[in-house]
């Protein structure tokens, strides 16, 4: 979608995207019913089998699985609101694109000729449509799609011959104990009445997430009173994490920027200073007059004489 969107992550410059991207529109589609667990998608058949497990061990953690299924069911239904139905918006986006580029080219007049040029090409992208993806893309997508439609058929929780996936890894999935091995594939100890039971309040549940996101999300894309800023900034996670983590991270690694600019530069550098200036001070005695040289002769030969003068004394 952000291919085909030309870069574009916001969903609510998106919408009515269907007829444009039909192969990514469809898959995305059979995907956002399977991981909402809608029956008898894949997805379904798989949370339900966790979620049965879960109320073996705790109806406290099925509550949770099953309220946790209903948000899934909500906010990707949320997603395919925005940007697969209601009205196109990528035009407006584009528009106000464009009209905030124009202002920036008014603002300078002495770079009105390349401003222009930058104009054009952006006027050239910005009403270019969505457009859908090449089939490198999409292949995968297709494939995808297919597993997600027939994929829980591999472990159905009819029995233990619709285990197909776990009877595949059950020599994988085994270990060996001092009483014998042990297959890692739970064994449920749920009635079949309660298992459908179970079944249909997960499916009840997907299915009202699902309804809930329609109704919500299908006339308008700004609903302020669903959008509090605890979720427009993500519950603050990633804002709490920057500042615990920000601090100590920054000063070590000012910390380590300083140790490797001083200690390591600074040692590497002043062996390449100290060569330099050896051979700076050294070549002022190289200066290619014959009149140094023979001072320096000279001055050598007065030295050896002083030297032996004062040795035979």
């Amino acid at each position: 979608m952000i291919h085909g969107m030309r870069d574009e992550q916001n969903m609510k410059r998106m919408g009515a995207l269907r007829k444009l991207l039909p192969i990514t529109s469809a898959t995305f589609l059979i995907g956002w019913l399977a991981i909402a667990g809608v029956p008898p998608f894949a997805g379904f058949w798989s949370k339900d089998e966790i979620l049965l497990y879960a109320w073996e061990r705790s109806p406290i953690l099925w509550f949770v699985g099953v309220f946790t299924a209903l948000l899934t069911a909500y906010y990707m239904t949320r997603q395919i609101m925005l940007v697969f139905f209601g009205q196109p918006r990528w035009n407006d986006a584009h528009a106000e694109s464009s009209d905030s580029h124009e202002a920036e080219v008014h603002e300078s007049a002495d770079d009105a000729a390349h401003d222009v040029h930058a104009d054009d090409a952006h006027d050239d992208h910005a009403h270019a449509k969505p457009h859908e993806s090449p089939w490198s893309m999409t292949l995968p997508l297709v494939v995808l799609a297919a597993f997600s439609i027939v994929g829980g058929l591999l472990n159905l929780p009819f029995g233990d011959a619709w285990h197909v996936l776990g009877n595949f890894l059950q020599p994988v999935l085994e270990l060996e104990t001092a009483n014998g091995p042990i297959s890692l594939e739970a064994k449920s100890t749920v009635s079949s009445g309660g298992k459908f039971a179970l079944a249909g309040i997960a499916a009840a549940a997907a299915l009202g997430g699902v309804a809930a996101g329609v109704l919500l999300w299908r006339r308008s894309v700004d609903r302020p009173e669903l959008e509090p800023a605890v979720l427009q900034n993500a519950w603050y996670v990633d804002a709490t994490l920057a500042r615990a983590v920000s601090g100590p991270v920054t000063k070590a690694a000012e910390g380590a920027a300083w140790y490797d600019k001083f200690a390591i530069d600074g040692a590497v550098e002043g062996v390449a200073d100290g060569v330099g200036g050896t051979g700076r001070l050294l070549r002022t005695v190289q200066n290619g007059f014959v009149r140094s040289y023979a001072l320096i002769m000279v001055a050598g030969i007065v030295g050896i004489l002083v030297f032996l003068g004062l040795v035979a004394r």
